[in-house]
């Protein structure tokens, strides 16, 4: 099952001193280097719409079967995050590789066959915003939207250079019965590194979206030289470089042909409350 939300008329940016912490929003000319006007697609791919596969919310109680594969979900975009199946580490697709942070913080390229329960994945086809310095997280993440203006639409950002104080987590895989993901996450691992060279992957969900995917910032990391990586749990920016693009159609690929999924009723579920602690 597929649905595709729609969005017109948004305004998107091309480049801007991001450093000064503007307070009004770029004026975008176009959604990526050099201006392509609405619509237009990068290559032979749409670099306009970001592909999920499943939901934040299905997480929650514990529906970790893989229903898609990797060699699948690497047909809708090059650039992307996930989880594997039971979730199995943390995933992180850059240039078209698949990247597993597993759960004692190694990092391996993720066969075809590897299976997801939840993934988003894009073309990249990124504008540059500008550099940043010493900034943290959470000032990074303000920054972002008060830049660009984007609070109501999909985005994505890259941020890549040195970080500080860089502290990220993977899961270990579950076994059937699985438990539930706030659960999982109390068994997470967490990795630490005071400096740190590589790139952070975040996608912009809006607030109204929350439990499709997560409202506000999803962040995974990937050290150029794989020490560390998996979901950005904290970090200080120390000098980066950072890109975005806009996404004006959301393509929610449930997994219909999954028992469990169309089972389970999701109304006694605390979404709000698991997924902004498992995100924590």
């Amino acid at each position: 099952m597929t649905i595709q939300l729609i969005e017109h008329g948004i305004a998107h940016s091309d480049t801007a001193h991001f450093g000064d912490a503007q307070e009004s929003p770029v004026a975008f000319a176009g959604t990526a280097a050099g201006g392509r006007n609405e619509g237009e697609t990068s290559g032979d791919h749409n670099a306009r719409t970001l592909y999920q596969h499943g939901t934040l919310a299905l997480l929650v109680p514990g529906l970790f079967d893989g229903t898609l594969s990797m060699g699948e979900l690497l047909t809708h975009g090059d650039t992307g995050i996930g989880t594997g199946e039971g979730l199995d580490g943390e995933i992180i697709i850059l240039h078209g590789t698949p990247y597993q942070v597993r759960h004692d913080g190694g990092v391996v390229v993720a066969p075809d066959s590897f299976m997801l329960p939840f993934a988003n994945a894009h073309w990249a086809d990124f504008s540059p915003l500008g550099d940043l310095e010493d900034r943290s997280k959470a000032e990074l993440s303000d920054l972002l939207l008060k830049t660009t203006g984007l609070d109501n639409t999909f985005f994505a950002v890259t941020v890549t250079g040195t970080f500080k104080n860089m502290h990220t987590r993977a899961c270990a895989k579950q076994r059937r019965p699985y438990p539930s993901l706030e659960h999982t996450a109390q068994q997470q691992r967490v990795f630490d590194a005071e400096s740190t060279e590589g790139t952070l992957l975040a996608y912009y969900s809006p607030q109204v979206f929350n439990g499709v995917a997560v409202g506000g910032f999803h962040m995974h990391y990937l050290a150029d030289d794989h020490t560390i990586g998996g979901h950005a749990l904290d970090f200080r920016v120390d000098k980066v470089r950072v890109a975005v693009q806009r996404f004006d159609t959301l393509q929610e690929h449930l997994p219909v042909a999954n028992p469990r999924y169309l089972e389970h009723d999701f109304s006694s579920d605390d979404i709000t409350g698991a997924i902004a602690s498992a995100e924590s």
